[in-house]
């Protein structure tokens, strides 16, 4: 390992006909595929709460408020994409007062998607840490 890679992202879930559902990120970077929590990486001089406001700003143009720290990661998790990084990953339950409409915004490299809680398994999400979290979710919103 060579450096640290600080990631922090947010669990925005939303209630549809009383059943509860997240909003999850499908990207292609990289020359791959895979599907994530909204969020991403900390910047050189920015606080972890200020870097998701801004990461949800820049993915999705709304302003999130962060209600409850959710998860970090407990175990060693080297990047996917850079082998000489040490993930650490931070997740928010994050909230949004605007409409629903606003959040689902397709772009070439990246577009959004709600999911039931309930529906979620290991094989939602691409990367362990998110794996963990879904698990998480869904024992939390049984």
């Amino acid at each position: 390992m060579e450096r640290f890679n600080i990631r922090v992202y947010g669990i925005l879930t939303r209630e549809v006909n009383q059943q509860k559902e997240v909003l999850l990120s499908d990207e292609f970077r990289y020359q791959q595929h895979f599907t994530k929590f909204p969020g991403g990486g900390l910047e050189l001089g920015e606080g972890i709460e200020d870097a998701l406001i801004r990461e949800f700003q820049e993915e999705l143009g709304i302003t999130i408020r962060l209600e409850q720290l959710f998860y970090v990661n407990p175990f060693l998790q080297v990047s996917a994409f850079q082998k000489s990084d040490q993930l650490i990953s931070i997740y928010y339950l994050v909230s949004y007062s605007g409409p629903d409409s606003m959040i689902i915004n397709q772009h070439q490299e990246e577009s959004f998607r709600w999911v039931p809680i309930q529906a979620l398994n290991k094989t939602t999400c691409t990367f362990p840490i998110d794996q963990t979290v879904a698990e998480l979710l869904r024992e939390k919103y049984r």
